[in-house]
């Protein structure tokens, strides 16, 4: 039987931070990585192999990264987990004995059952899978129409690229607009704008009926029963946590199928944590639990389930996802972090919010300028920041990350107010009249009233 200290069950990205961080914290002790996987993909690039990159080849997570931190790469697949005698079994028949054990299986696409025609040929998922998108896209070849069903970050993302590389797309979303969970009305619109501008057709606050054809995809029914002819179809309807494993061991799972976690990433074992898309989430700002599934919480979660496991710190644990989302159509990009408004209401948050629509750089006849456009979701009785959303430029995504750290931080608009910035007229919004800061002033001033 082989023996290491510390055991990672998962190799995408929240297995390789908390193995290399495990490393990295406790030195002394031997850390090995166990994946299925061959090779492993970077799974927010993975839209971008079917048009921007040439080859899946190209959005590869190299193994020197694990090789460089002295962590043991063994390519197997675990069947079962014995808790009591911190025992993996191997599918090879082998076992692997342990004192720590991080669970990372990730999830899988959603392929509903109830949904007829899923199983024909030329309909896809999106799976964290080389071999499998190799064959997806091999398979796009000569075909020329495309219907996308799912209109969330992936979806989108995916439509993008293949209409850009010549498909004729049709995306199709049940919920009123596209990126709905992470954007307000008045701004996912902005977005659709962009997709229709680059030829992607929408079709949204509509369902799916059925899928066409007889051996291969010829379209799809929408619950209108309008038909829209297909060559290929690709269900972007979400993930759901890859937990069998776990819930066979007899560990517990939550009511969304999530391995039960608490703030260090701790399972009901005291020496085992669950990290990523298979452990359970807790909203930052409403505690409810949520399904979200970003590569950026993994990996937070996994440096704390690393750092904790084997002395826990009070001051690193995991508070709560703040769901911090981007993406970029064309030249257009849009971030969100925390809630939006209207779930803000939803969960019966009393708020302000306002917009502040300016430009990216100054002054604004720099060559690639672009708006920008900051929404913030205030506490009305505190002022503490609860949301943002931001529409813009390549800057968009680290202004998100700057909104995700002071929800985090649980920031005023007055905290905000009296900050400090660094601006330059070729990287930043300009000092006079910086979108973020002057949304917060424009709340401030809703307060007073």
């Amino acid at each position: 039987m082989e023996k290491t200290d510390v055991l990672i069950v998962g190799g995408s990205a929240a297995g390789i931070v908390a193995a290399t961080t495990a490393k990295s914290f406790y030195s002394d002790k031997s850390v090995m990585l166990v994946r299925k996987e061959s090779q492993v993909l970077i799974p927010c690039g993975i839209p971008y192999v079917f048009g921007t990159l040439e080859c899946s080849d190209q959005d590869q997570v190299p193994d020197a990264v694990l090789s460089n931190a002295d962590v043991k790469l063994k390519i197997a697949e675990v069947t079962a987990i014995d808790p009591k005698e911190k025992i993996c079994k191997i599918s090879d028949g082998t076992e692997i004995g342990f004192e720590k054990l991080v669970l990372a299986t990730g999830s899988t696409p959603i392929k509903p059952a109830w949904l007829k025609g899923v199983d024909l040929e030329n309909v896809f998922t999106i799976p964290k899978d080389k071999i499998y998108l190799d064959h997806f896209k091999a398979s796009l070849d000569g075909i020329t129409k495309v219907v996308v069903v799912g209109g969330g970050f992936i979806g989108v993302e995916m439509a993008d690229e293949l209409c850009k590389f010549g498909k004729d797309v049709t995306l199709v979303e049940m919920m009123p607009h596209v990126l709905s969970l992470a954007f307000d009305p008045e701004l996912a619109v902005e977005a659709e704008e962009v997709l229709i501008s680059r030829g992607v057709k929408l079709k949204t606050g509509i369902g799916v009926k059925e899928i066409n054809g007889d051996h291969k995809v010829t379209g799809v029914t929408l619950n209108d029963d309008e038909i829209l002819a297909a060559d290929a179809v690709i269900l972007s309807i979400g993930y759901r946590p890859n937990s069998t494993l776990a819930e066979k061991s007899g560990f517990q799972i939550n009511k969304m199928g999530f391995i039960r976690v608490n703030e260090y990433m701790r399972t009901d074992n005291p020496d085992i944590f669950a990290i990523g898309d298979c452990a359970s989430k807790t909203s930052f700002i409403t505690r409810t639990e949520k399904a979200t599934m970003l590569a950026s919480t993994s990996c937070a979660e996994a440096r704390i389930a690393a750092m904790n496991l084997y002395k826990l710190s009070t001051v690193r644990l995991f508070g709560g996802t703040i769901s911090i989302f981007c993406t970029a159509i064309g030249d257009l990009a849009f971030g969100a972090a925390g809630v939006i408004e209207n779930l803000a209401k939803e969960r019966d948050f009393d708020v302000l919010t306002a917009t502040f629509k300016g430009i990216d750089r100054h002054p604004g006849t720099l060559p690639d300028t672009q708006k920008q456009i900051v929404k913030l979701i205030v506490s009305k009785e505190s002022g503490i920041i609860l949301g943002g959303e931001v529409i813009g430029g390549k800057s968009v995504g680290e202004l998100t990350n700057l909104i995700g750290f002071i929800i985090q931080n649980r920031m005023t608009v007055d905290a905000l107010l009296t900050a400090q910035i660094g601006t330059h007229p070729l990287l930043t919004a300009p000092p006079t009249a910086y979108p973020l800061i002057k949304a917060a002033e424009m709340i401030a001033k809703k307060r007073r009233q």
